[in-house]
């Protein structure tokens, strides 16, 4: 079987129990364990700061010692951090093993990116990824109707079902993983620092302008519903529609979106794209809110999302042929952890930030936070471009512009 087709089933295993963790878990410790939601939130924000650090030491061992051995070792280590969730009695007990989970989810995206960009030819990571982004949605939707079952019936026994089969697909995923072939070795260059990619500057704004980027994360699972409830007329059932509408469309088109892209110079095309279709998002959004018909509301808000999803999509493809394109061949581990922690500030500061916004500002909000979009989607490529001119990597041709294309 080919890498791309075995990371993608491990892709799929874990997400199955992912998708029903997150569907189940802040009920289970509110409701069961008896956790306010102020300590969960502290306790995933503490989580994700200390993972969003780990990252990068963890791609790093993954570049010297194996990417794969370290994958299939962190795939382990998370299995163990959701089993250790059965155990939480205390808030300082579930702040530690938010610690440990986090840490070991970001450390293993760091690892499999790794993996993927030492086993999938330069020119191929990008449709490839997306194919491994495919598979996750998939897993997920399956998860949240495992996680929905559970939610049903309300039990104990049914939450703690909920993490033993999240701990069990992370095993799935690291017996998949073993199954791949090994990646060369990094050999370290004489003076060169230990963590090189702590003193890129480009590759870090690079990263920030993909962090802005990706505070769309906490948009569909929390503030457009909050949105829907509060501020439009819709039915309640438009907050499911959306959710299916976002998944599926990533789990049918993703693949073909990102195959339009193939090098930095259409990737930063791609970017620029996205954030002018968020933007377009967000104005639809804020026009949900003005006090039209039911139906008519709804329709707003399908077509937003719509937008929405397809600013996603293009985002995912742009940025993955970015991160991988301007890292070092031999320090792919490192510098996928270094980019990867775009998504775990987004999941730290994206909620409070994009609810005071948008609940807040309303229709306004709503604009400004396309506008943000819009000028970070632009701003990319002026930070590629020069990303790209400090670089000298002889496994990379250097990025092309209109104007120096011969004729």
């Amino acid at each position: 079987m080919r890498p791309p087709r075995v990371l993608a089933l491990a892709q799929l295993m874990n997400s199955i129990g992912d998708g029903a963790y997150y569907v189940t878990s802040a009920l289970y410790f509110t409701a069961i364990v008896g956790l306010s939601p102020a300590q969960i939130g502290i306790g995933l924000t503490l989580g994700w700061a200390v993972g969003s650090v780990a990252g990068v030491p963890l791609g790093h061992l993954a570049d010297r010692r194996g990417a794969r051995g370290t994958a299939v070792l962190l795939a382990l280590a998370t299995s163990l951090a959701v089993a250790s969730f059965l155990f939480v009695r205390s808030f300082p007990l579930f702040a530690v093993a938010a610690v440990l989970y986090a840490s070991c989810q970001c450390g293993l995206g760091a690892a499999r990116q790794a993996l993927l960009a030492g086993l999938v030819e330069q020119d191929r990571r990008t449709e490839a990824r997306a194919f491994l982004q495919s598979a996750s949605n998939a897993g997920l939707a399956v998860g949240a109707a495992l996680g929905g079952i559970a939610l049903h019936s309300g039990t104990r026994e049914a939450y703690l079902s909920v993490f033993v089969t999240d701990a069990a697909s992370f095993l799935a995923a690291a017996l998949f993983l073993s199954r791949l072939p090994a990646v060369a070795l990094a050999e370290p260059h004489p003076g060169e620092p230990r963590l090189a990619v702590l003193r890129d500057r480009p590759y870090a704004v690079v990263t920030l302008i993909n962090t802005v980027m990706l505070f769309y994360m906490p948009l569909i699972s929390l503030v457009i519903p909050l949105w829907i409830v509060r501020q439009t007329e819709a039915p309640s059932w438009t907050v499911s529609a959306l959710l299916v509408l976002n998944t599926l469309s990533v789990v049918v088109f993703q693949v073909r979106v990102a195959r339009r892209v193939r090098d930095l110079r259409s990737a930063v095309r791609t970017v620029r794209h996205s954030g002018l279709v968020m933007f377009a998002a967000c104005a639809v959004f804020a026009v949900s809110g003005t006090g039209s018909t039911t139906w008519a509301a709804a329709l707003v808000l399908l077509a937003a999302a719509g937008l929405q999803v397809l600013g996603e999509m293009l985002l995912a493809s742009g940025t993955w042929e970015i991160g991988f394109g301007l890292a070092p061949a031999d320090k792919q581990g490192q510098y996928q952890g270094f980019f990867g922690t775009g998504q775990s500030v987004a999941r730290m500061l994206g909620p409070l930030a994009l609810t005071t916004l948008v609940l807040g500002w309303g229709a306004l909000g709503w604009l400004l936070l396309g506008g943000l979009f819009a000028v970070a989607g632009i701003a990319m490529g002026p930070a590629v471009r020069w990303a790209d001119r400090t670089k000298s990597h002889p496994h990379r041709p250097a990025m092309t512009t209109e104007a120096n294309v011969p004729p």
